[in-house]
């Protein structure tokens, strides 16, 4: 698997992960429940958006009940990361759940659009906790040779949840009322949460020499920068033009937050970002490349439905389908990269996915105009599994080079990168593509034109053109980032991945 090196000291221990082993079924139960919540609810809205516009109004504020949760859970990951392996997995847990359904049950009784945002927050806050926790935990509960096959399951459940959560939303809107979209987590959420107080029991672990101090002043300043960088690049060029007084005076705030953050860090005895992660390069490398990753998922979630409908025609079913069909391929290539990885190494595995996926992103803007169907979902198919090679062993590899008492940080900070590209790849896609729809379209106001021939095949030839050559742009740059990761897992990332003697003597 790779070279070894001896487990570190402190709060390790030397069996690997929670011994809960005769619970184990339905803790992982609770955990797939727990991420599949977190992920549909990062979706489920947007199809009920013009019913909860017309009960509770805001039309001009409603992109923060997206940003808002999006947010929320970008900035919390690193802060949940550090406190779980400070205090445990299971406590961090228990209260992301109940703030998650906290907020679940605030939302459902909204009484505007101002209202319904403030609690999205508080859902996102507690969904950050669901989010990082759930891989962290997956990996203390399996052995190194386990893994593969409940990382596949938590991505199968995410991919899924995530691409089925606007039908989800759409019928629950249409059929009985926008509320029941968050009602509905209680009664799941609450089993979930049952099912993890009752069956998941962490170990006793050698206590630390000294009482472990909680820099709760970085959390604050992590959260703060977060939040408001985050804000400057999802309003930027919605509310306010990028080069504008409003956008300089966000970012400019943002980087004073960073300098803040890296100061408070620096003196913080327990960092919520500690300097290792950045140092070592098995770590720094899989946030690289992962961060990538996140920029290039922009195009196939964000613009394949908007090809498949306004380009081929395609009704919202049928365009629903050419973007899900990855969910079919990437957990089994997930599940199946650990024959390659033990083979050739977690490094070379990634990058052989990561060479897939670039020349498949590459293939996509010189598919023929205008196309049939099956060749856009004969490529998510394939790009599927080429991401399934190249996500899983990078995670399993960097939860395999630390201990339990880093491996929360490690595993947030990989999720925070992701996470966080995954919102500027938005934010930045979204402006070329409004670039190129704008110059092929004749200004901003030939854009609306695009509206009115989704999915009935009515758009003009210019129209449809005009949005194949944007979405083909995107697709080229997610085609870079993709690069960009190939580079980086060959030059930063190690030939051979560490991996404690804790992980290693269960492989």
């Amino acid at each position: 698997m790779g070279t070894r090196r001896p487990a570190t000291s402190g709060t390790d221990v030397a069996a690997a992960g929670p011994a809960t082993t005769q619970k184990r079924g339905a803790v992982v139960a609770a955990l797939m429940l727990a991420m599949g919540l977190a992920a549909l609810e990062g979706t489920v809205v947007a199809t009920a958006v013009p019913q909860i516009v017309g009960d509770l109004g805001g039309f001009s504020v409603f992109s923060w009940l997206f940003s808002g949760y999006l947010l929320a859970v970008t900035v919390t990951l690193p802060v949940y990361g550090k406190l779980s392996d400070t205090f445990g997995r299971k406590p961090v847990l228990v209260v992301g759940a109940a703030l998650f359904l906290a907020g679940s049950l605030l939302c459902a009784l909204a009484w505007n659009m101002a209202a319904l945002i403030a609690f999205r927050v508080i859902q996102g806050l507690g969904g950050g906790a669901l989010q990082g926790t759930v891989q962290t935990l997956a990996a203390d509960l399996y052995p190194l040779k386990e893994r593969p096959r409940i990382q596949a399951r938590l991505s199968s459940v995410w991919a899924v949840s995530a691409v089925a959560g606007p039908g989800v939303g759409g019928l629950l809107a249409g059929y009985a009322d926008w509320r029941w979209i968050f009602l509905i987590n209680l009664p799941l959420g609450g089993l979930a949460l049952w099912l993890i107080v009752r069956h998941l029991h962490e170990p006793r672990r050698a206590r630390p020499r000294t009482r472990p101090r909680v820099d709760w002043a970085g959390a604050l300043a992590v959260f703060a920068c977060g939040g408001v960088l985050l804000t400057a690049v999802v309003q930027g060029g919605v509310a306010w033009p990028w080069l504008s007084a409003p956008s300089f005076a966000v970012f400019g705030a943002g980087f004073a937050l960073a300098a803040l953050v890296v100061v408070i860090e620096r003196r913080a005895a327990e960092p919520i970002i500690p300097g290792w992660v950045w140092r070592r390069r098995t770590i720094a490398s899989v946030n690289l490349a992962l961060g990538a990753l996140g920029l290039l998922m922009v195009a196939p979630t964000v613009f394949l439905p908007l090809y498949a409908q306004s380009v081929l025609g395609l009704g919202p079913v049928a365009a629903g389908f050419v973007l899900s069909v990855w969910t079919l391929t990437w957990p089994v290539s997930a599940a199946l990269s650990q024959h390659v990885y033990r083979r050739i190494g977690f490094r070379d595995t990634a990058v052989l996915g990561i060479g897939a996926a670039t020349l498949i992103l590459f293939a996509f803007p010189i598919l023929p105009y205008p196309g049939e169907a099956w060749q856009p979902t004969l490529l998510m198919m394939l790009l599927g599994a080429a991401l399934g090679l190249f996500q899983l062993p990078l995670i399993v590899g960097v939860q395999s080079s630390v201990g339990w008492a880093e491996r929360g940080t490690a595993t947030a900070s990989v999720l925070f990168c992701r996470q966080t590209f995954q919102t500027i790849g938005a934010a930045v896609f979204g402006a070329v593509a409004n670039s190129v729809l704008a110059g092929r379209l004749g200004g901003t106001g030939g854009i609306e034109a695009v509206t009115h021939g989704l999915g009935t095949g009515a758009a003009s030839g210019a129209t449809r053109q005009a949005v194949a050559d944007a979405v083909h742009t995107v697709y080229f740059g997610a085609a870079c980032a993709a690069a960009v990761a190939f580079v980086v897992l060959l030059t930063v990332a190690p030939r051979r991945f560490p991996v404690l003697k804790e992980n290693a003597a269960d492989n």
